[in-house]
């Protein structure tokens, strides 16, 4: 088979890498890809906002499978197109990606189908919004309704800083506000491959949101995951797919979204059970770059069954992945292009790149989290000692990165 991997980032780097290893794939391309990609696929010189781009080459190339990975691009409607177009692609339509696009649209369904959530408002006025958080109090959780790149999100732990959230998003034309009550518990992710009803569980991940050490800064994209998580057991697991992510994926369908794709559970274990904290249209990142090393299944045959209607079985490696994110300096506020990065040839283990690029015959940096170093070892102190010896090796001055991924799993 031919696959064409849709996206540039870390996320994309692991689908790819893991569409490389399957048996039943011959080729991999990948739009518009990125230099460790460059190392086993073929990389294209198209955005993955270029729709008709990405068809275009999909229908000359004759490509037998495409796999999405950023919402944006699912936002834009790829996934509508290459249906259109005949192509075999495995990602949601633009209507059943509101589920992530749209945070609102989320949690009136879940609401609906009993779906366990937090409390919640949606204000499309500031002074409304306003109100309801004077009324409500602090801590309490302001989310942008519309995609974000995991950094619409503000966890305030007193009035004025909800109050701050609230003014910085409606500052912005046309925008809606999710306020919700603040969960405490242990956070965790499940991302399953859905198609329609199909739901198949992988192994579960936990990332760390917050940009420094503690959990302290802004809210980011991820600064590093790990994998299994010890806390969360196969009970636990349970309970959350029938609870949660089966009940989701067959709401989709009767309310006329059926949903193909990576379904992206954002869950939190608390003292009344397991809640929902938001779902994703797509596989998390840097959730993929410790969950795929894992998976023993094939993973192109995976989602060739899950298409399929046929559910499978999945086998999993019984090592611990643990991985810590380089980010640019000033992340998430800001990102940093052109520094040199050294010594990802003397890493022994995953180096993933998140925000890379080429120039000048250097690699540089490009984006606000630049690249994951993932470890797989017996343990999870085993892959924290590994994964931290080895980022040492790489130096770049415009990098920084967190020193306690998977510490509150010790």
């Amino acid at each position: 088979m031919k696959v064409l991997v849709i996206g540039k980032g870390g996320r994309e780097h692991a689908l790819a890498l893991a569409a490389h290893k399957s048996a039943l794939v011959d080729e991999v391309y990948a739009a518009p890809g990125n230099p460790g990609m460059a190392q086993f696929a073929t990389c294209v010189d198209i955005s993955d906002s270029d729709v008709d781009g990405l068809v275009a080459f999909a229908k000359k190339e004759q490509i037998d499978l495409t796999i999405v990975g950023p919402e944006a691009s699912l936002s834009l409607g790829v996934v509508d197109a290459f249906q259109q177009a005949g192509l075999k692609i495995f990602g949601p339509t633009k209507d059943a990606a509101q589920i992530e696009s749209s945070k609102d649209f989320a949690k009136q369904i879940m609401v609906k189908y009993d779906v366990p959530t937090a409390a919640y408002a949606t204000f499309d006025k500031e002074d409304a919004a306003v109100a309801y958080v004077k009324a409500q109090g602090a801590p309490i959780v302001i989310k942008e309704d519309g995609l974000k790149a995991g950094k619409g999100v503000t966890v305030a732990q007193s009035e004025e800083e909800a109050l701050e959230a609230i003014h910085i998003a409606f500052s912005i034309p046309g925008n809606k506000v999710v306020i919700e009550e603040c969960l405490v518990g242990f956070e965790f992710s499940l991302i399953c491959f859905v198609c329609d009803d199909i739901v198949v569980p992988m192994q579960v991940a936990q990332d760390h949101k917050c940009a420094y050490d503690g959990d302290k800064g802004p809210n980011t994209g991820g600064m590093g995951c790990y994998s299994p998580v010890k806390k969360i057991t196969p009970e636990i697991i349970q309970e959350a797919m029938d609870t949660i992510m089966v009940p989701m994926a067959k709401a989709m369908v009767k309310e006329g979204h059926p949903f193909t794709g990576f379904l992206y559970g954002g869950l939190m274990l608390t003292d009344k059970g397991i809640k929902t904290i938001e779902f994703n249209a797509r596989f998390g990142d840097p959730e993929a770059e410790v969950i795929l090393p894992r998976l023993k299944s094939d993973f192109v045959d995976v989602i060739l069954h899950v298409m399929n209607h046929e559910a499978m079985e999945l086998t999993w490696d019984d090592k611990v992945t643990l991985g810590v994110v380089l980010a640019s300096e000033g992340y998430p506020a800001g990102s940093t292009k052109d520094a040199v990065i050294t010594g990802c040839d003397e890493v022994d283990a995953l180096v993933y790149h998140m925000g890379t690029a080429k120039k000048d015959g250097k690699l540089v940096t490009a984006g606000g989290r630049v690249m994951i170093v993932v470890a797989q070892e017996d343990t999870l102190q085993a892959a924290f000692d590994k994964a931290y010896h080895e980022v040492a090796k790489i130096q770049c001055e415009k990098l920084f990165h967190r020193h306690d991924i998977g510490k509150k799993d010790m």
